[in-house]
């Protein structure tokens, strides 16, 4: 789950992670009183969307050209600059031609930056540990520069056992270059960020640009922070935070009804159990010619209410020309799920083709109703036949 920057500094500030003093504001007459409230004479107006880029971004239909991101030197800007992004659309890299609504601005104080760096914690997958990535290309995409200069990126993964410890951070900071009261302040800074990290249950925490300031502090210039959705029954108050707004609608349908959706732009839609199976069923639907339209995990306590859903969110997508149910009966058993999707034909009036797949736990009894259904779904015998056979079905043999 992600959240936008001002919601992200404001808890990396409880944790003591340095960060400029900002406001939000949903209008230009807030942004205007925002601004009232910091030092000044240099404001910086943000966009606040879920998306990298907002500063090289543009809006549409906007003569000028200006970015998401604007750094401003008198109250009148900041007004100027909140009425030119709130409640228009900005494109960036990330989020495609189709742009996303600006419905709030951040107002920040500005910055005395005399360098840019770039550092973020994720949990490595090779080593399973909190890694902490640094480099000194701040301000750039990070993954252009793990492409193009990798060895500019520095890495220190945690021990789990024995947590972080100041050397951690003196470490990235040598490899940095960093001297004097800034080695200080960059161990204190990536010292809060790492607790900040744990306590949140987070999946990634990025701060790009990280700034070296005039007089040596060291501050998150912007902050990025993605939870583990897994954990967040442990953090009721991270969870209201989510902008629903930012999601797409079925992606946030299916987070409601405890589905786990991911949009894609194919013309299959696919419900599986199990994330694993997911990616199979993906991967040989592209083999044997198509593309799936989604990613769609009803997990494995599927009931008929589930597959309901699951169905209804596959369906709203215009672009699905076929759907391929495969299903391995464990706890939710087949005869369950087959009762699920005829019910779920039935309710929804599927014009689509249908393949299903069913194996695992009283698999016959589970063929024997959707045969007996009176419905036109198509029966495989496997996961190859399955896919075979919807994209027949889509390509019209």
């Amino acid at each position: 789950m992600n959240i936008h920057e001002y919601q992200a500094k404001e808890l990396l500030r409880r944790y003591g992670v340095a960060v400029l003093e900002g406001h939000v504001a949903w209008t230009a007459d807030e942004a205007v009183e925002a601004a009232k409230k910091l030092p000044g004479p240099v404001y910086v107006v943000k966009s606040q969307i879920h998306a990298g880029g907002r500063g090289a971004g543009r809006f549409a239909n906007d003569p000028n050209g200006k970015g998401g991101v604007r750094v401003v030197k008198s109250i009148e800007a900041v007004r100027e600059a909140a009425e030119a992004m709130i409640g228009k659309v900005l494109v960036t890299k990330q989020t495609g031609e189709q742009g996303k609504l600006v419905s709030r601005v951040f107002v920040e104080d500005g910055c005395d930056i005399k360098r840019e760096l770039y550092l973020g914690l994720l949990v490595d997958r090779e080593t399973s540990r909190v890694t902490i990535m640094a480099s000194t290309e701040g301000g750039m995409e990070i993954e252009e520069v793990a492409h193009n200069h990798p060895e500019k990126i520095l890495k220190v993964a945690i021990d789990p056992a024995s947590g972080i410890f100041p050397y951690h951070a003196r470490k990235l900071a040598f490899g940095l270059g960093l001297e004097g009261k800034q080695v200080g302040a960059f161990q204190k800074f990536v010292l809060a960020l790492y607790g900040a990290f744990l306590e949140l249950d987070c999946a990634i925490v990025e701060i790009n640009p990280l700034v070296v300031t005039g007089k040596g502090d060291i501050v998150a210039l912007d902050a990025k922070v993605s939870f583990d959705e897994s954990a967040l029954f442990r953090h009721k108050d991270l969870e209201a935070l989510r902008d629903d707004s930012e999601m797409d609608p079925k992606e946030l349908d299916a987070v409601k009804n405890d589905l786990n959706y991911v949009a894609l732009d194919g013309e299959i839609g696919c419900m599986v159990n199990g994330a694993g199976l997911a990616m199979a069923t993906m991967d040989i639907i592209k083999l044997y010619g198509s593309s799936p339209a989604n990613f769609l995990d009803v997990g494995g306590t599927a009931n008929a209410a589930r597959v309901t859903e699951a169905f209804r969110i596959i369906t709203s997508d215009v672009n699905v020309k076929a759907i391929l149910v495969n299903i391995f009966g464990g706890i939710a058993k087949c005869d369950m799920i087959a009762n699920g999707i005829v019910e779920a034909s039935k309710n929804l009036s599927l014009s689509v083709p249908l393949v299903v797949r069913l194996e695992g736990t009283n698999v016959d009894l589970g063929k024997k109703i959707l045969a007996e259904s009176g419905l036109a779904i198509i029966p495989a015998d496997n996961l190859a036949d399955a896919a075979q056979k919807v994209v027949a079905a889509v390509k019209g043999a």
